[in-house]
């Protein structure tokens, strides 16, 4: 991967912000021709740095969602074992390696309170995991993922 300099640092900014903008609107708001932006996205995109791209849900499409974030203690020498585990979770979202007392950071966001609760119960008995710490979201405050 290359270095990114400043148009592409703020090229990255707006589509974090909106990915739907047109490259018209971006090539606009940045100042530079439309050919420069879709060079500069296929460039992005050819190396690596540019994944894909995706929807976010706002968290009241389903009011009775809940999220939480849960630590992980692993087993020594288990770690990818538990991850390949966690991987086969649709309701993982997020998960962290972490330093500190976790091993991973988890977050998870279940249809309901029970199906949080059977996730839960799910991850204690993942062979390789030794203990979790659980807190559930109760409002997300700033959220710039």
């Amino acid at each position: 991967m290359s270095e990114l300099d400043d148009l592409d640092r703020r090229l990255l900014a707006l589509l974090q912000a909106n990915a739907r903008e047109s490259t018209a609107q971006l090539s606009r708001r940045l100042g530079v021709a439309r050919t420069t932006v879709l060079a500069r996205l296929a460039r992005l995109e050819r190396q690596g740095t540019i994944t894909g791209y995706t929807v976010r849900l706002a968290l009241d499409v389903d009011a009775r969602a809940v999220e939480a974030v849960v630590g992980i203690v692993t087993d020594p020498k288990q770690g990818r074992s538990v991850v390949r585990e966690l991987a086969a979770l649709p309701e993982l979202r997020q998960l962290s390696s972490v330093s500190g007392e976790f091993d991973y950071v988890a977050l998870l966001r279940a249809e309901t309170p029970a199906r949080l609760d059977d996730l839960l119960d799910r991850i204690g008995e993942i062979a390789g995991v030794a203990r979790t710490t659980t807190s559930v979201v109760l409002a997300r405050r700033i959220d710039r993922t």
